[in-house]
């Protein structure tokens, strides 16, 4: 599938300056950027709910429990490797 996006021209200027120094096509460069744009978003989504969690101080000793749970499983004397 493709679709046509329109781009300001600093934006395709960069886009195929980056291209090109990757030895790229410019379609995987957008397609790398975005990927990388996507997880910026998420991390950081991520990050504003643990610290709306750190604000709540029963909800954050909820967490911490929970997390002191799953250390307990996680060491349950299974070998790693």
């Amino acid at each position: 599938m493709s679709a046509t996006v329109r781009i300001s021209q600093t934006a395709l200027q960069a886009l195929r300056q980056i291209a090109a120094q990757a030895g790229e096509p410019m379609q995987a460069i957008l397609d790398k950027a975005i990927e990388a744009y996507r997880r910026q978003l998420f991390l950081k989504k991520a990050n504003e709910a643990y610290a709306a969690l750190r604000e709540e101080p029963e909800a954050w000793q909820e967490e911490i429990a929970e997390r002191e749970a799953w250390d307990v499983i996680l060491s349950d004397g299974i070998k790693e490797g």
